[in-house]
């Protein structure tokens, strides 16, 4: 039994005994553990690669924050991004892919925060960006914001909205590029599609206007929104697909284009230098005008998604007429028959008028849309077809439309609070919606259409002629719309009566004093354009406007009265009076030459006042002069040498007048109306003096350097005019030289000039160089062998001759304004000498040395080698060699005292080389000199 039992216990239990430990089990964990301090020295530093911003987190850090579930965490990474980028801005650039992917993914997030967040700081990055830098990304970005708009949180749908108005605002032409998916949202946003009930199949799906109570603001005010940005939206690509902007309002139907004239500036002198190619196209010009019908495709056209845009016909057909049933119903919303308080009129309210003035822009854009199309014609018969019913219904019912006001009156009884009361507004905000609506209207209207068309486009012309006549307070875009439709008016209604009125109308708002310089162009421009339709007419005598024949001739003095504070409206004018000058209109010349001595002041004339482009034009209209009488003869002639026209243009208008003359070769008569020749004489003789009478009697009281060159030996002193006056005097000079030359009569030409030169410049004390160098040229241009000069002439020339090189040889070469003068005023006196071998006699024996300074002996001895050396003056100066000889005697009489400088040296070697080698007379001096 005992050997049973000790077999049985299989588990023997282990007797503990007090005072000791408890053996340890086999299957027992070992629960003991170390633990050793990580130390992460290079985790603590700040990243030396990568800034950071306050929170020491670089950008890496800050994008990975966007994957994180709290929005707080989000929002907190939005800020610090914002907070980064401005701080260090080069980080937009290499990061800008990671940085547009992360903030356009949280367009549709569901925390309003994070999308505020979002919004700002596209908002401030987007000013940052340039267009090519975005492109490759924006596709991207253009499908988070189709996401946010098509949404079905409310809240996300008004957040796209505003990330719209920053891409509108900064990336148009990007946002355009992919506008089949985005037309698509904007329907969306204000409606749902509803199959059709009275079709079987469904294929034709239409679309009607949603309401959503779940919104913050009432369905008006959310269409309101809406249409806003697709207005926009569409001028965007209104303003893409023209190519150029034009104004909308007054710019002119591409009907007779072939009739736009484009002129070619063409200078002559350049041409006649072969540095200018003139090459003539059908459509050249400095901005020329193609009217191909055939254009390029655009580059990003190849993708589907702008295929299936508004770029065809057909296309923007499948649009319109999606879009404009919405548009009547948003009408009818907001039109005064569906108001529940009785208003007297057709009064609106501010928020209706928003609604149905943005309701008639995107109509008026689409209508834009669809005349850049090849189809032109074609699309306004559809148009006229399918929509005119409508519009004249539900858009002319309550014609012409005025802003209802709401007023608050504060009462003296304490127990009322407020009273409204609406009051008929006289402010001109409601015109741009009637002005829109006649747009729209007359584009469906034509001559054709006029018969049937004669109710509504009745109320349109009353509405318009009212409106000119009382348009002391219209604003540049709305008059900008109302020229374009008076425009329009007049091109469908060809009636001189009803032409009359309208034109009567712009004149009498024309007429107004102080008006905006915008508004004042705009009318300039549209009375030019009707001039120059009305020059096209082929029956143009006997339509002559009356009304327009008295803004033609008020244009001068409007010109004159204007001078510098507009030079833009003072070239606009220009334009407009070249044209009709050019047409020969016979009231506009006639007012013309009563303004021309206005015009054309040498002090305060519009031609010395305005920019070098218009002065050219002004230069021209003296062409078209009926007479040039002498003192508008000498106004010209001061504007020519004041410097305030270029020399150019003064060579320009010395060119206009010799054409006006009888000595410019005419094959047939000249007009009895030319310059007369006594004039044009005086006009040539003043230019070529470059100083008028009384200037240079002011300018004998001036004594003295540094203005003043005299010399004891001449009688002539030398005015030193300024460099720029002496160069354009000198440019002048030279053109009035070569109109004198043309003159066929040589020796009468000649005497003329001879006796004012003695007439008014000999005996004077002081001359200007640029006068003295510029007789001198004139003289060596027109002397030949039948020229006889008087004596009082010849002393004249050798004065100036004599004044004119001692300045050239005491000059300072440091002196660089009067430097750059040398070579033309030396030539001009070695030209004379060399011409006039009397001249150089009398300029030799005017050097009477025993008179002279000592100062001034260095400079006689230079002249005399100087002028023995010459080419030209050798044989002259050998025939004088008894007058040199004497001269140079009396030098060495002077300075034989002294030590012999080296000027005498020189003087003395010349003199024995060129001079005393010839045969001598019997009373020739010793060569010992």
């Amino acid at each position: 039994m005992t050997k049973k039992r000790k077999h049985q216990e299989d588990f023997q239990k282990v007797k503990l005994k007090v005072g000791k430990k408890k053996p340890r089990l086999e299957n027992a964990t070992d629960t003991n553990f170390k633990t050793k301090a990580i130390h992460l020295p290079e985790q603590l530093k700040e990243d030396g690669i990568l800034p950071t911003n306050n929170r020491k987190l670089n950008i890496k850090d800050l994008l990975s924050q966007m994957h994180h579930y709290s929005a707080g965490v989000k929002q907190s990474a939005l800020l610090g991004l914002k907070e980064l980028l401005s701080q260090y801005p080069f980080i937009v650039d290499a990061h800008l892919s990671n940085i547009l992917s992360e903030v356009a993914a949280v367009f549709t997030d569901k925390d309003s925060g994070v999308r505020v967040a979002a919004i700002r700081l596209l908002q401030f990055l987007a000013p940052k960006i340039r267009a090519e830098q975005i492109a490759p990304f924006f596709p991207l970005v253009s499908a988070h914001l189709s996401s946010a708009m098509t949404h079905i949180s409310e809240g996300i749908q008004e957040d796209s909205l505003k990330v719209l108005d920053i891409l509108l605002e900064e990336y148009p032409v990007l946002l355009t590029n992919r506008c089949s998916i985005l037309l698509k949202n904007f329907v969306e946003l204000i409606s749902h599609q509803q199959l059709s009930k009275n079709l079987k199949s469904r294929e034709k799906i239409s679309w009607m206007l949603s309401v959503n109570p779940n919104r913050r603001v009432t369905s008006q005010q959310w269409r309101l929104n809406v249409l806003i940005r697709f207005k926009k939206f569409l001028q965007a690509l209104v303003d893409g697909s023209s190519g150029s902007e034009e104004d909308e309002g007054i710019q002119e139907q591409k009907e007779n284009s072939q009739f736009m004239r484009n002129s070619v500036c063409i200078s002559w002198k350049e041409h006649a230098s072969n540095q200018q190619q003139i090459q003539l196209y059908e459509n050249g010009g400095s901005q020329p005008r193609i009217n191909s019908a055939f254009r390029l495709r655009s580059l990003v056209s190849v993708t589907d998604s702008v295929e299936k845009g508004l770029s065809s016909a057909e296309n923007l057909k499948g649009f319109i007429e999606i879009i404009i049933p919405l548009l009547i119903e948003c009408w009818i919303e907001a039109s005064p028959a569906q108001l529940a308080a009785p208003i007297l009129g057709n009064l609106l309210e501010p928020e209706s008028q928003q609604l149905m003035q943005q309701v008639l822009s995107i109509i008026y854009l689409l209508w834009k849309l669809t005349k850049q199309h090849d189809e032109t014609h074609k699309m306004e018969a559809w148009l006229r077809m399918n929509y005119l019913v409508d519009f004249k219904h539900h858009f002319m019912r309550h014609f012409p439309y005025s802003l209802q006001e709401t007023i608050k009156h504060k009462k003296r009884d304490p127990y009322k609070s407020t009273k409204y009361c609406m009051t008929s507004s006289n402010s001109v905000d409601h015109l741009l919606l009637n002005l829109t609506l006649c747009d729209i209207m007359v584009s469906l209207a034509s001559t054709s259409t006029l018969q049937m068309d004669s109710d509504w486009l009745g109320m349109i012309r009353k509405f318009v002629t009212e409106t000119l006549q009382d348009g002391c307070r219209l604003n540049c875009k709305q008059l900008n719309r109302l020229l374009g439709v008076t425009w329009r008016l007049m091109q469908i209604q060809r009636n001189k009566v009803a032409t009359e009125n309208l034109i009567k109308a712009v004149y009498t708002l024309y007429q107004q004093r102080n008006l905006l310089f915008p508004v004042r162009m705009l009318l300039l421009k549209f009375f030019s354009r009707v001039y120059e339709k009305e020059e096209l007419s082929t029956q143009r005598i006997r339509s002559r406007s009356k009304v327009l024949s008295r803004w033609l001739a008020g244009l001068p003095q409007q010109l004159a009265l204007l001078g510098s504070r507009k030079p833009e409206l003072s070239n606009q004018l220009i334009e407009t009076i070249h044209s009709a000058a050019s047409h020969s209109n016979k009231e506009l010349l006639q007012s013309l030459q009563a303004t021309a001595s206005r015009i054309y002041d040498p002090l305060d004339g519009t031609l010395v006042l305005l920019p070098a482009e218009s002065q050219q034009r002004l230069v021209q209209l003296v062409y078209f002069l009926p007479c040039l009488p002498t003192d508008l003869l000498s106004s010209l002639s001061r504007c020519c040498i004041m410097g305030r026209m270029s020399s150019d243009l003064a060579a320009t208008l010395i060119g206009i007048l010799h054409v006006r003359s009888s000595f410019a070769g005419w094959k047939c008569q000249v007009q009895d109306s030319s310059v007369n020749d006594v004039d044009y004489f005086s006009f040539l003789f003043s230019t070529l003096t470059g100083f008028s009478k009384e200037e240079l009697t002011s300018l004998q009281s001036i004594r003295g350097k540094p203005h003043i060159s005299q010399t004891q030996l001449s009688p002539v002193h030398l005015y030193l005019t300024d460099l720029d006056q002496f160069l354009h005097h000198w440019a002048v000079t030279e053109v009035v030289c070569h109109s004198l030359s043309t003159i066929p009569s040589r020796s009468q030409c000649f005497d003329i000039l001879q006796n004012g030169i003695c007439k008014y410049l000999v005996g004077l004390a002081v001359i200007p160089d640029s006068t003295a160098g510029s007789i001198l040229c004139a003289m060596s241009k027109l002397l030949d062998q039948g020229c006889i000069l008087s004596e009082n002439l010849h002393k004249f020339l050798a004065s100036c001759c004599y004044s004119l090189l001692y300045f050239l040889l005491t000059l300072d070469k440091e002196d660089a304004e009067h430097v750059r003068k040398r070579d033309v005023l030396w030539g001009s006196c070695i030209s004379v000498l060399a011409l006039v071998p009397r001249v150089l006699r009398l300029m030799l024996q005017s050097l009477q040395v025993r008179r002279a300074c000592r100062e001034e002996l260095p400079v006689i001895g230079q002249l005399l080698r100087l002028l023995m050396q010459h080419g030209q003056l050798r044989s002259h100066m050998v025939t004088s060699e008894l007058l040199v000889q004497q001269i140079v005697k009396d030098i060495m009489t002077l300075k034989s005292a002294e030590v012999q400088e080296q000027w005498l040296t020189d003087l003395h070697y010349c003199f024995n080389i060129y001079l005393a080698t010839h045969p001598q007379g019997p009373g020739a001096t010793s060569t010992e000199y």
